[in-house]
C-alpha cells in the first residue's frame, strides 16, 4: 500500500501540534494529584478528633488538587510552590531552564512510583486504617493529558520515520530508472 508523502507530513504535523497543545494544557493545569476527603468531612467516621474532642465535620476541608506549579485547597486560594525563577537574585539562562524542565518532567515518573509506594507503606504502618479508607487519593486528568501528549509525540516521531522511509524508497526507484 502506497501512502502519499503529503498525508504522512500532514499526520506528523497534526500529531506534533496535538502533542504540544496537550503538554501545554497538562503543564498549565493543577490536577496532577487529587486528594478528596469529602467522605471524611461528611462525618464518615462519626468519631471525635483525638487532639481536642471536636467533631470531624467541624474541621476545615482538607480536599485539594495539585499541579506542577501550585496546590489548591477547596476553600482557600491556590498556593504557589517554590519557583526559583521568580527570585530576583537568581539568574538562570534559557538553556538551563529548559534542562531543568526536562529533568522535572522525567522526575514525574519517579514521583508517581514513589507516591504509590509511600501510600502503601503508610497504610501498613497506620494503626487506624479506617481514616485512610475515607480519603480518596488519585492522579488527575492533567497527568492523563501529559501521557496522551507523550503518546502523540511518539506517533509524530514514527510518522516522520515513515516519511523518511518513503523518501528513501522513492530515491532508490528514481535511481534505478
Amino acid at each position: 500500500m502506497r501512502v502519499p508523502l503529503g498525508a504522512l507530513a500532514g499526520a506528523a504535523a497534526l500529531a506534533g501540534a496535538l502533542s504540544f497543545v496537550l503538554l501545554a494544557a497538562a503543564i498549565g493545569t493543577d490536577f496532577w494529584y487529587i486528594i478528596d476527603t469529602e467522605r471524611l468531612e461528611r462525618g464518615g467516621l462519626g468519631s471525635q478528633d483525638r487532639a481536642g474532642g471536636a467533631n470531624q465535620s467541624q474541621l476545615e476541608p482538607l480536599s485539594s488538587h495539585s499541579g506542577l506549579w501550585r496546590t489548591c485547597r477547596v476553600q482557600s486560594p491556590c498556593a504557589p510552590l517554590m519557583n526559583p525563577f521568580w527570585q530576583e537574585n537568581v539568574t538562570v539562562s534559557d538553556s538551563s531552564r529548559q534542562l531543568l524542565t526536562l529533568v522535572t518532567l522525567a522526575g514525574i515518573s519517579l514521583y508517581i512510583a514513589y507516591s504509590a509506594a509511600a501510600l502503601q507503606e503508610a497504610l501498613c504502618l497506620l494503626e487506624e486504617k479506617a481514616l485512610l479508607d475515607q480519603v480518596d487519593i488519585r492522579f488527575g486528568w492533567s497527568l492523563a493529558l501529559g501521557w496522551i501528549s507523550f503518546i502523540a509525540e511518539l506517533l509524530t516521531g514514527a510518522t516522520f520515520l515513515a516519511a523518511a522511509r518513503v523518501l528513501s524508497l522513492r530515491r532508490r526507484q528514481e535511481q534505478a530508472i
